[in-house]
């Protein structure tokens, strides 16, 4: 792995990213109100209003004419009998009775609308546009721009010949680059609709579009942009269309509405690891040998056998070897893992075992087991276990806390201003509330990862995102495919939930998690901006994909307005309004299909798995692996990314990577994904237990002392500009607003332009004329 450092010219030692910039008064508002309203402003004038446009019915061949120069934007299809044929001055429409598609194209001002509308009551497909050009600029993920030659891409799009739009692009458009101007197809949404890739000769890509039966909504609206060959100006003028249909809300008008909101700018991005309330530090292991017989160790056997999915074998073989001196390393895992699993189980309580519970336990046991909270059951069942194992741990309040609170209260001490911290779980929060408490005083955001996905009929306790206490859910709130099949959950078990059929239990699961008053103030939900999405045809529940994501959009709602920083994997733009950030924009999971990555154990590449022996970060996040070089032009290489969303998004969701792939994941790759990281505004994430942060604490500490104050000032301002500055593309500069700006130098050779110089694999932060240089070592 790279090792790298951040160096500051003396001129940024007084920084102008310094907090009295970010401390304004109400005159500084208006003025930065101003400021922005002035790069909206520019935004409208992207789109030409000089063109024409000629289609032919038959083949629905459109072409474009600018400034004298014509193309066809959308190849000809196989010839269709034309019948309505109407035409006028700036309109045309007509109908193809076999497919049962009306068309409707209209030259407005700025825009060539285009209206497909199905007449059929039956489920039928349609394509169109037919794409042939020699590059092609598209919404994966952060942005790509992809030559119709490009070895590696024509790779990807060979396995990958038929892409979900509303998965596969984190926005509702995609564009060519014709000779002398590009255009832009813009969808109100991509629901029901893919693009299908052809490699021969060259990348070719066709948009098929399937109009459900069952949906109310027969019509789909495209309207076609022509803009200069600039992906700034395709960006912004993707963007003036989404403020036109009213589907853009900003950063400010969120935090009008939940101030929580506010600690998203500046933070780092953390998934913090801290499964055992009871840690190998809270153990006197010297004690333990003379113990192991007690009844305490035999019912958690007992209760691993029963409940456990991996049963009681491995932590009977402990104990039997701590009763013979002989627990090392992987017993103590075992043991501890054990212990903490039960703790779990609302079956821990047993009269026989524990006798003389504490005032706090018989308190809890007075209320009846069976009325208790999540909390308060955990509360009782640590309670429980520490009566009977007396001077073999310490006090309960002091019960995981090295591992937790205080490697929050230093990371505070040590310059870590602002963080968002996710727990991979509610259950870790609620067997550790101290923990929450403690982030949450130290100014942090720390909230769980939250599923409604997929149910499973006898979820495990592994598995509580997939439980519901309603077992009606199973049967009749799942989704069913078009043959009567019932859509498989993640890793194919259970099923898919219809989200518009569970808002109830949505309800019922907060409030069971918060009714003790832990302060979580953020909520991570699973997949609800990643554009999994489905058409119901459950004949009790018909549900469209656009009804799909609403029931999405309605839960992210009601944590928003419950007062949590709301985050969503993916990103996907159909959810720009209802979330504040996202993970996988910026790095997206790396090919799931690759047995070398997911299954060869063996292979340089393995990712890992999701087991942690130690309670702390599962390998799948932990282990530094590098990706395959076919891979690289895909996923990491800056020859071939864009800032699109950011350009669209800046002031309105702050995205990262996916979790699976933080900034040191990639071996060989930490320093110039860190340079992207200033270049894109993208917060740094990292997956954090103790040990990480020892090791990684120094580097974290110095980073977010530059990063909070550079990104509080990205996200007052739009990114205003995307400038490749060398031929070979390895020179990039942003900017954010007029005064600051960012050059990433992403080659080995030295950059000189208008009195500046920024060494190769560096990246210079320009804030009103003072200079940060973000720099790495090999």
């Amino acid at each position: 792995m790279k090792k790298y450092t951040i160096y500051l010219s003396l001129a940024a030692i007084t920084l102008s990213l310094s907090a009295c910039n970010f401390n304004k008064t109400n005159a500084s508002n208006k003025s930065e109100e101003l400021i922005v309203n002035k790069e909206i402003e520019k935004n409208k004038t992207y789109a030409k209003t000089d063109f024409s446009f000629d289609v032919d019915p038959a083949t629905f061949t459109v072409s474009i004419t600018e400034n004298g120069k014509k193309a066809e934007v959308s190849k000809p299809q196989e010839a269709k009998e034309v019948t309505d044929l109407k035409k006028s001055k700036d309109e045309i429409s007509w109908t193809y009775p076999t497919e049962q598609i009306n068309v409707k194209l209209k030259k407005e001002k700025n825009h060539l609308a285009v209206a497909l509308t199905s007449l059929s009551d039956e489920d039928t497909t349609f394509i169109w546009p037919k794409l042939d050009a020699k590059n092609y600029v598209l919404p994966i993920a952060e942005g790509k721009t992809i030559p119709n030659n490009q070895k590696e891409w024509l790779a990807y799009f060979k396995q990958n010949e038929e892409l979900s739009m509303s998965e596969a692009f984190s926005m509702s458009f995609f564009s060519t680059n014709q000779e002398t101007f590009a255009t832009t197809f813009v969808m109100d949404n991509t629901f029901n609709s893919d693009m299908l890739t052809s490699t021969e000769p060259h990348l070719k890509l066709t948009a098929n579009h399937h109009f459900i039966g069952f949906d109310k909504n027969k019509t789909l609206n495209y309207r076609l942009y022509v803009t200069d060959n600039d992906p700034v100006a395709i960006a912004k003028t993707y963007q003036m269309d989404r403020i036109n249909l009213g589907e853009f809300k900003t950063l400010d008008e969120k935090e009008k509405d939940n101030p929580e909101i506010k600690k998203m700018r500046g933070a780092i991005q953390v998934y913090y690891w801290n499964s055992r309330i009871l840690t190998t530090e809270d153990i006197k292991w010297g004690k333990l040998p003379k113990m192991v017989d007690e009844p305490i160790f035999q019912w958690i056997g007992e209760l691993l056998t029963q409940y456990g999915e991996d049963g009681s074998e491995e932590y009977l073989k402990a104990l039997a070897a701590f009763k013979n001196n002989e627990g090392y390393k992987y017993e103590k895992n075992t043991f501890l893992t054990s212990i903490n699993y039960v703790l779990l189980y609302p079956q821990f309580y047993n009269k026989e075992i524990f006798k003389n519970p504490d005032a706090q336990a018989q308190k809890l046991i007075d209320k009846g087991i069976d009325k208790l909270s999540e909390q308060e059951r955990y509360d009782l069942n640590k309670h429980l276990l520490a009566g009977v194992l007396g001077d073999l741990t310490p006090p309960i309040k002091q019960w995981g806390q090295a591992t937790s609170s205080d490697v929050f209260k230093e990371m505070k001490t040590s310059g870590v201003e602002n963080a968002w911290i996710g727990l991979p779980n509610w259950a870790n929060g609620l067997m550790n509330p101290t923990m929450v408490k403690t982030a949450a005083d130290e100014g942090y955001l720390i909230g769980p990862y939250d599923s409604y996905q997929s149910i499973q009929e006898n979820a495990s306790i592994d598995w509580n995102t997939a439980s519901f206490p309603n077992q009606e859910l199973y049967e009749h709130a799942t989704v069913t495919k078009k043959n009567g099949e019932k859509v498989a959950g993640f890793l194919g078990k259970g099923r898919k939930l219809n989200p518009t059929l569970i808002f109830p239990d949505v309800e019922e699961r907060f409030k069971g998690i918060t009714q003790n008053g832990i302060p979580f103030n953020s909520w991570f939900l699973d997949t609800d901006a990643a554009g999994e999405i489905y058409n119901d045809y459950s004949p009790d529940h018909l549900t469209t994909q656009t009804e799909d994501v609403a029931g999405r959009l309605k839960r992210m709602t009601y944590f928003d307005q419950n007062g949590l920083v709301v985050g969503s994997e993916g990103g996907n733009d159909f959810a720009s309004k209802e979330m504040a950030f996202a993970h996988g924009i910026e790095t997206p999971v790396i090919m799931w299909s690759d047995p070398d990555m997911r299954e060869n154990k063996e292979s340089e590449y393995y990712v890992g798995s999701y087991a942690a022996l130690d309670g702390g970060i599962p390998s799948k996040y932990k282990k530094v692996v590098p990706i395959k070089e076919e891979y690289k032009a895909i996923y990491t290489d800056p020859v071939y990314s864009l800032p699109l969303y950011k350009l669209v998004y800046n002031r309105s969701v702050i995205t990262s990577h996916q979790w699976e792939w933080d900034s040191y994941k990639i071996k060989g790759q930490v320093g110039e994904r860190r340079m992207r990281e200033y270049l894109y505004n993208t917060p740094p994430m990292m997956h954090l237990d103790k040990e990480a942060w020892e090791e990684h604490k120094q580097d974290i500490s110095d980073n977010a002392k530059i990063w909070s104050p550079f990104q509080k000032a990205a996200l007052q301002h739009e990114m205003t500009d995307f400038k490749v500055l060398t031929d070979d593309r390895l020179v990039q500069k942003t900017e954010f607003g007029e005064n600051l700006s960012v050059i990433a130098n992403f080659s080995d050779q030295d950059y000189e332009a208008d009195g500046l110089k920024v060494a190769g694999q560096t990246a210079l932060i320009i804030h009103d004329g003072k200079e940060t240089v973000v720099k790495t070592e090999g």
